[in-house]
């Protein structure tokens, strides 16, 4: 079984040494980092399913972590940690498209609770776009035997590019695998060449 993977991001990380061997017994795979710069750096080149950060950190704070973060991997799921209830705090957290807001002092079935939702709902997501991707892909299929016109081209190309990103925005390698290996995709680049000349022609 695949363990989730969290990165773990807060200045006072040394002191949530057992709410993290409370995550590893229970499945979890947790990276500590103790401040937000090297959060960045670690983020670079490594893939995670959940951030846990703390909004109140020496030197980035938590929002301008978050921000950054965000730069590089604008979808992967955020949960802010903070002392501080102040509700513009909040509403700043949320308008950078945090996942989850928890009030410290948090208690490490909280934190289970909010990775179990956060993550449920992503394969709830990944298997529904992967269902409706497949039947998506027959009637595609069968469209591109029949397409004539520059017009007809261009939405066919449309509608590729719009099930590409649907599902590089899971992330999933094994649901993108599939999309790589079936037929539509080999089409992708004859596609665009033909809108770009403008030539109604079949292939």
């Amino acid at each position: 079984m695949n363990r989730f993977k969290i990165l773990w991001v807060d200045d006072e990380i040394d002191l949530l040494k057992s709410h993290s061997l409370f995550l590893e017994e229970r499945g979890y795979q947790t990276t500590p980092c103790s401040n937000g710069q090297d959060a960045i750096e670690i983020i670079k080149s490594n893939n995670f399913d959940v951030i846990l950060l703390d909004e109140n950190m020496p030197g980035l704070n938590g929002l301008e972590t978050l921000q950054e973060i965000k730069n590089y991997k604008p979808l992967i799921p955020i949960v802010m940690i903070t002392k501080n209830e102040e509700e513009q705090i909040m509403e700043e957290a949320i308008g950078s498209k945090i996942t989850d807001y928890l009030i410290k002092p948090v208690n490490p079935n909280q934190i289970l609770l909010s990775l179990k939702k956060i993550l449920k709902n992503r394969d709830l997501i990944a298997e529904k776009t992967s269902r409706d991707y497949q039947k998506e892909f027959g009637k595609l299929a069968e469209k591109r035997n029949n397409l004539k016109t520059h017009q007809d081209w261009t939405k066919y190309y449309e509608k590729l590019i719009y099930w590409e990103l649907e599902l590089e925005a899971l992330e999933d390698s094994s649901i993108l695998g599939f999309v790589v290996a079936t037929p539509a995709t080999t089409h992708y680049d004859i596609t665009y060449k033909i809108i770009k000349s403008g030539k109604h022609v079949l292939v």
